[in-house]
């Protein structure tokens, strides 16, 4: 065999062998599709479940979400607009996209989201009787590394904090990190968002004085992480705030969402 056959046919093995890898690769992309899909949707209400602090250890995630209401909501307006929009609806691109979202002035940006979306997926989990018992609403903001996404939970009079989670961060293990901690989640439930009509929940440096008069609207910061603890209280701010949800939070406190 001459040296340009044998080149020839050296170069044939290689690109049938990248024709079928790239074939397999793209057969499996679709068959594992619905499975991802299904998995994503499966965390996704792992992590609204955990942040109204509802999650059972050993019960389906399935049927404990079965008394959960999964609405939309117009930012706008603070009204429910489930009719404005398809099933599927993603609001991550929704974010992303100019035509489904507005651009922030400086000011306005105090979580560094730079878009705000015209519409948000809110989760209102049902007692006994149907009716509200907790409010989970997604929240997103910048912190040192990364931007942190997660839920907050309200108790029914759309005040008091039920409990926090982050399902997705890059802050720094064992400082920002702490997010992520039983410990500090475990002191958010109970604690205050509303002051005189304006959000006045925050992180504070250090540990909170239970003697305090402001102790209802604080939360212990997280050491050595003092621009993750300023980014969590920026975004939270601003999700609460009338930027946010809290058109949409009055409107439901005097029943007109």
């Amino acid at each position: 065999m001459s040296g340009n056959d044998s080149i020839r046919k050296t170069l044939w093995v290689a690109f049938s062998l990248s024709i079928v890898c790239a074939v397999l690769v793209s057969g499996a992309v679709v068959l594992l599709q619905p499975v991802q899909e299904k998995n994503k949707a499966l965390d996704r209400k792992l992590n609204i479940l955990a942040a109204a602090g509802l999650l059972q250890e050993g019960v389906s995630v399935e049927d404990q979400f079965k008394n959960v209401q999964t609405r939309i909501v117009d930012l706008r307006t603070g009204k429910f607009a489930d009719d404005a929009l398809a099933d599927g609806f993603d609001q991550r691109k929704a974010a992303k996209d100019p035509a489904q979202s507005d651009a922030l002035t400086p000011e306005e940006d105090i979580a560094k989201v730079f878009r705000r979306e015209h519409y948000s997926l809110v989760y209102l989990l049902k007692d006994a009787q149907g009716e509200i018992g907790k409010i989970v609403l997604p929240v997103r903001g910048y912190g040192l590394w990364s931007t942190l996404r997660g839920y907050i939970a309200l108790e029914a009079d759309a005040n008091t904090v039920a409990g926090i989670g982050f399902y997705e961060h890059g802050e720094t293990p064992g400082l920002g990190g702490e997010v992520d901690n039983p410990r500090w989640k475990a002191v958010w439930p109970g604690k205050q968002v509303y002051r005189d009509g304006e959000v006045k929940i925050s992180l504070i440096k250090g540990t909170v004085d239970p003697a305090a008069e402001t102790a209802a609207w604080q939360i212990d910061g997280l050491a050595g992480a003092t621009l993750t603890s300023r980014g969590i209280t920026n975004l939270v701010h601003f999700w609460l705030g009338e930027s946010g949800f809290e058109p949409f939070l009055k409107n439901l406190r005097a029943g007109d969402a």
